[in-house]
């Protein structure tokens, strides 16, 4: 969630330094830190929400799911973003415990300040990791997701809307329900 930039150009070295001492969390763009702003009730519970089932689909597995406190690392563009939930089965991720760079599956809540830069420049961002497969935009006034899946290099959108009770989340072999996503959460 980008609130305010600082304008003084950074290394990525600098700002994952300064990034362990912060008390608060700031995204990395091409040297520039953006600070992050805070999220309301439905984001954050639909946020857990989707962990927590994620979590309980993939005990036992060797992927490891992270929320909102884990960096995801785009090399080849020098970004750093902190997704919602983020789920890696590569094991390449283990020898950093600040940040991940093979996700398979990213997830974004959305909220009305970011949801042009989660579906535009963020997303445009996370399609060059190669190793991510899903990119899921998960609604915070109804009941829906949007799932970008990766198929032989190329981009294809499935919407999963309220009247639907069931979403897949096709990277990880997983089905979920709506009821399950957003429970606890008022609209």
């Amino acid at each position: 969630m980008i609130a305010t930039p600082n304008f003084n150009y950074i290394t990525p070295d600098e700002y994952l330094e300064m990034e362990e001492k912060s008390p608060g969390k700031h995204e990395y763009i091409n040297g520039y830190v953006y600070a992050m702003a805070g999220a309301n009730d439905p984001h954050v519970t639909i946020a857990l929400n989707m962990a927590f089932i994620i979590r309980n689909h993939l005990r036992g597995s060797n992927c490891r799911v992270y929320m909102s406190d884990m960096k995801a690392r785009i090399d080849s563009l020098n970004r750093f973003y902190y997704p919602d939930v983020m789920v890696t089965c590569d094991p390449r991720d283990t020898q950093s415990q600040n940040q991940k760079r093979f996700p398979k599956l990213i997830i974004e809540v959305l909220s009305k300040s970011t949801e042009g830069f989660d579906r535009g420049d963020k997303f445009a961002d996370y399609q060059q990791l190669e190793s991510l497969e899903e990119y899921v935009l998960v609604n915070t006034k109804r009941q829906r997701l949007d799932c970008f899946r990766k198929e032989n290099g190329r981009w294809f959108l499935e919407t999963y809307p309220e009247e639907m009770e069931n979403f897949q989340l096709s990277s990880i072999n997983f089905e979920g329900k709506f009821i399950d996503l957003y429970e606890d959460v008022s609209f």
